[in-house]
C-alpha cells in the first residue's frame, strides 16, 4: 500500500524549501562582500617598523595603526575595508576603490608635519595641530587651493614666527610632510622640486592668529587629500610596502563573469549525470546539491567572509565532493538490493556501512584545508574557507539531506518492487536466501588482476618519475613572482596585440622588460615580469599609461624577496604538516601500513603535477599550492574509500595465511570501488574541465594543477598506494606468520544518522 502522506511531506518540504531559496538568494549574493579578484581593488602588505630607535613595536601600536588606516581609508569612501595583523605587518584589502594609486599614496603617506627653518632645524611638528583642524579651501586673493590648519598654542606659535622673522634674510618657515634626518634637505627639495616640501613661506612679521595657511601649489584634489591626511594623523610607525596586488576593475568584472558561466556548466552536467546513471537517486542528489549550493552562500554571508576567484572554485569543486558522499551511499545501496534485501533493509544498510567511509574521506579532506586557512594569505585563505564551508555543508546535505528525502519516497512504497529506479537489473538481484554477502557479489571488474601486474604499475611509475626529475633538473620550475619576487603586470589590451607593441609603450614611460609573454584566447593579454620592485610612481605612471592606450588598468602585483622566501617556506611546512596529520589520522582509523601507502600515493601525485607545470612551463604561484593541497585531500579520499573496503573484506577474511589471502583482499577492494571511483573523479573532472573552458584566466594555473592532481590522484589509488599495502602486508607475513584481521579499532558506527 503507497503511503501518499510521505509523498505529500516530500513535496511540501520541497516547496517550503524552493520558496525560501527562491525568495532570499538574491538578498544573499547581494550582500556577499566579494574580493578584490571580484569587482577590482587594491591589496597591500605592510611591514611594521618603529620610527625611533626606542620606540617599541607592541600590540598597542599595531592597533592604533590600524585605527589611522582605517581613518585614512575612510577619506577614500571604501565602506568595507579588510585590515588585518599579521605578526608584525599589517594587511589592507580594499575592494572596489577607483583609484588604486591615491590609495597607496593615502595609505603609504607617513603624513608626518614638520615646521622647520631653512636650516632644517624643526620647530613644530603635526601635534602642535587642533585635532580634525585641517580643512581645505580656496585663497581669496590667489584663487588657489590651499589647506588650513590651527594651532594648539598661540605663544609657541608666536615664539617660532618670531625666532624665523630674526633670521632675516633666510626668514623662510619650511612645512615638511615626511621629512627624513639625513636624507632630505632645504637646499636639495627647493632646487629639485620634491613634493615632501610642502610650502616655504616667509614670516616677515609674527604671527598673532593661531590660524595657518599651507599654500603649495596645490591642484583641488591634493589639497583636499592633504587635509584629510592630516585630520587622519601621522601614523605611529613607518610601513614598509612588501607585497601589494591590484586587479583593475574589468579585470574583476570578466573573472567573475568567467568563472560564474563555468560554474553553472560544470554542475548542470553533473547533475545530468547523476540523474542518467543513479536514475531517481541521481534526481534526489541534484535536488540536495542545490540546497548544498545555496547552504553554503548563506553561511560565507553569515560569515561575513569575503568571495575571492579561488573560492568560487573550491565552492564548485564542493559539488564534486558532495557528489562523491552521494556516490558512496548509492552504490552501496545498490550492492544491498543485489543481495537480495528488500528497499528498506538496503537502505538502512547501505546508509549504515556508507556512513564511517564518507565521515573519515571528509575528515581527511578538512585536514588539508585546515592547513591551507592557516598557512594561506588572501585569496588562499578564501579559497580555504570555502573548501572547509563546503565539506561541512556537503556532509549534511549528503548525509542527512539525501537521505531524509530517500527515505520518504522509500517508506512511501511508491519504490517498491522497483530496482530499475535505483540503477539495478532484476536479473543481477540474487535471492535472499543464498545467504550472499555484499563482498561476494561479482563485478564488471572481476576479470583484472590488480596485484598480479603491479609490479608493471611500478615500472611505468618509476619511468614516469625519472623523466619527470630529468624535466625538472633541465627546465625548472617557472616560478611566479610569489615565492621568486619582483613586479607582475597583467595588461588587457582589448584586442589582438604583440609583445613588440607592448614593449614599445613601455619602452616610452621608461619601464622597459624583455620578460614579455602573450597570453588569452586571441593574444590580447601581456604578462610583464620584472626582476626588481617598481616603485610607486612608476605604477602609478604604468596605469595611467595604459589605461588612457587600452582604457583598462593593468592588474600589478609586487612581492619583496623576504616575502617571496617565506611564502616558500610556509608552502613547504603546509605540505608537509599536511601529510603528516594524514599519515597519523589513517594509522590510527586503520593501520599503520595503510597510512604510509598513503602518504607514498600522495608524494606521488604532488610530484606529477610539479614535473608537469615545469614542461609546460606554467607559472608557479600561491594558488598552486592550493590546488596541490586540494589535491592532497582529494587523492586520500579516493585512497580511503578504497581502504576502507580492503578493511571490510580483511574483516570477513578473518585471518592472513598466505600472500593469496593478502591478493585476494586487495583485489576484491579495489574492484568493488572502482566504479565509485571512476565516478567520483567523472564529476570533479567535469567541474575542473568547465572551470579550464569557460573560466578565468586567472585560475588557469589552478585549474591544471587540479586537472592533472586528479588523473595522478585517480591512478595512485587504484594501482599505486593499495598494491604498495599489499607488499608491505607480504613482508609482515613473511617476518610474523599469519596475520589476525578481527581485531580492529572501534568504528564510529554511534554516531550515524538514523533516519
Amino acid at each position: 500500500m503507497v503511503k501518499r502522506s510521505r509523498i505529500l511531506a516530500f513535496f511540501l518540504l520541497l516547496i517550503f524549501i524552493g520558496s525560501l531559496m527562491g525568495t532570499t538568494t538574491n538578498s544573499v549574493l547581494h550582500d556577499i562582500k566579494l574580493g578584490l579578484d571580484l569587482q577590482g581593488g587594491f591589496e597591500v602588505l605592510y611591514d611594521v617598523e618603529a620610527i625611533h630607535n626606542d620606540q617599541v613595536v607592541n600590540n598597542d601600536t599595531l592597533v592604533h595603526t590600524v585605527e589611522a588606516l582605517r581613518k585614512r581609508i575612510d577619506v577614500l569612501g571604501v565602506s568595507e575595508p579588510n585590515i588585518q595583523i599579521e605578526g608584525k605587518r599589517i594587511r589592507v584589502q580594499l575592494a572596489g576603490i577607483d583609484d588604486q594609486t591615491e590609495a597607496r599614496e593615502i595609505l603609504g603617506t607617513q603624513a608626518e608635519l614638520t615646521f622647520r627653518d631653512v636650516n632644517d632645524n624643526i620647530m613644530m611638528d603635526g601635534t602642535d595641530l587642533v585635532e580634525g583642524s585641517a580643512k581645505f579651501t580656496i585663497d581669496s586673493r590667489t584663487n588657489q587651493p590651499v589647506v588650513v590648519v590651527e594651532m594648539k598654542d598661540r605663544k609657541k606659535w608666536q615664539n617660532v614666527t618670531q625666532t624665523v622673522v630674526d633670521m632675516y634674510p633666510n626668514n623662510k618657515l619650511v612645512i615638511w610632510m615626511d621629512f627624513e634626518e639625513g636624507v632630505d634637505s632645504y637646499a636639495e627639495a627647493a632646487a629639485s622640486g620634491s613634493s615632501k616640501l610642502l610650502s616655504d613661506p616667509a614670516v616677515r612679521q609674527v604671527f598673532t592668529s593661531t590660524e595657518v595657511t599651507i599654500e603649495g601649489n596645490f591642484t583641488k584634489a591634493e589639497a583636499e587629500n592633504l587635509a584629510s591626511l592630516l585630520n587622519a594623523g601621522s601614523l605611529p610607525v613607518k610601513l614598509t610596502e612588501v607585497y601589494s596586488t591590484s586587479v583593475g576593475a574589468q579585470f574583476g568584472e570578466e573573472a567573475l563573469t568567467k568563472t560564474i558561466t563555468a560554474g553553472i556548466i560544470g554542475i548542470a552536467l553533473i547533475f545530468l549525470f547523476m540523474i542518467v546513471f543513479y536514475r531517481f537517486p541521481g534526481f534526489i542528489a541534484t535536488i540536495t546539491l542545490s540546497i548544498y549550493v545555496y547552504l553554503i552562500l548563506v553561511v560565507f554571508d553569515w560569515m561575513n567572509a569575503v568571495l575571492t576567484l579561488p573560492g568560487i572554485a573550491a565552492l564548485i569543486l564542493g559539488v564534486g565532493m558532495a557528489v562523491d558522499a552521494n556516490i558512496l551511499t548509492y552504490e552501496r545501496l545498490k550492492e544491498e538490493l543485489k543481495v537480495g534485501r528488500s528497499l528498506k533493509a538496503a537502505f538502512q544498510a547501505g546508509n549504515k556501512t556508507s556512513f564511517v567511509t564518507i565521515l573519515d574521506a571528509n575528515i581527511t579532506t578538512l585536514l588539508a584545508a585546515a592547513v591551507l586557512f592557516f598557512f594561506g594569505t588572501s585569496s588562499v585563505k578564501g579559497f580555504a574557507t570555502m573548501l572547509i564551508v563546503s565539506i561541512l555543508m556537503s556532509f549534511l546535505t549528503a548525509v542527512y539531506g539525501s537521505r531524509l528525502f530517500l527515505w520518504l519516497w522509500i517508506n512511501s512504497g511508491f519504490l517498491k518492487d522497483k530496482p530499475g529506479w535505483f540503477g539495478v537489473k532484476r536479473s543481477s538481484i540474487h535471492q535472499l536466501s543464498e545467504n550472499k554477502t555484499t563482498l561476494e557479489l561479482t563485478t564488471r571488474f572481476d576479470r583484472f588482476d590488480f596485484v598480479k601486474h603491479r609490479k608493471k604499475f611500478y615500472m611505468l611509475t618509476s619511468a614516469l618519475i625519472v623523466v619527470g626529475i630529468i624535466i625538472l633538473a633541465i627546465f625548472r620550475l617557472n616560478l611566479g613572482i610569489d615565492f621568486s619576487a619582483g613586479t607582475r603586470v597583467e595588461i588587457d589590451a582589448g584586442k589582438p596585440v604583440t609583445a613588440e607593441e607592448i614593449s614599445t609603450e613601455l619602452d616610452a614611460i621608461n619601464l622597459s622588460s624583455s620578460d614579455i609573454v602573450l597570453s588569452g584566447d586571441e593574444k590580447d593579454r601581456g604578462v610583464v615580469r620584472y626582476k626588481g620592485e617598481l616603485t610607486q610612481q612608476e605604477i602609478a605612471d604604468l596605469k595611467a599609461h595604459f589605461s588612457e592606450k587600452y582604457g583598462s588598468e593593468p592588474n600589478v602585483s609586487t612581492v619583496s624577496p623576504t616575502v617571496g622566501k617565506e611564502l616558500a617556506k610556509n608552502a613547504l611546512y603546509a605540505l608537509a604538516i599536511a601529510a603528516l596529520g594524514i599519515i597519523i589520522y589513517v594509522s590510527f582509523r586503520f593501520e599503520y601500513t595503510m597510512g604510509i601507502a598513503s602518504i607514498l600515493g600522495l608524494l606521488h601525485d604532488a610530484f606529477f603535477i610539479i614535473a608537469v607545470f615545469s614542461f609546460i612551463r606554467l607559472e608557479v604561484d600561491i594558488t598552486f599550492i592550493a590546488a596541490v593541497l586540494t589535491i592532497v585531500g582529494y587523492s586520500i579520499n579516493d585512497t580511503i574509500v578504497t581502504f576502507d573496503r580492503i578493511r571490510e573484506n580483511l574483516k570477513a577474511k578473518r585471518r592472513l595465511k598466505t600472500e593469496e589471502d593478502i591478493a585476494d583482499v586487495v583485489n576484491k577492494g579495489l574492484r568493488q570501488t572502482l566504479t565509485r571511483s571512476i565516478n567520483t573523479i567523472l564529476t570533479v573532472i567535469v567541474t575542473v574541465v568547465a572551470l579550464l573552458i569557460f573560466g578565468s584566466e586567472s585560475i588557469l594555473n589552478f585549474s591544471v594543477a587540479l586537472l592533472v592532481g586528479l588523473i595522478a590522484g585517480t591512478y595512485s589509488s587504484i594501482f599505486i598506494s593499495a598494491q604498495i599495502w599489499y607488499d608491505l602486508k607480504v613482508r609482515e607475513l613473511r617476518k610474523n606468520g599469519p596475520i589476525d584481521t578481527v581485531k580492529e579499532k572501534k568504528k564510529w558506527s554511534s554516531d550515524e544518522p538514523q533516519v
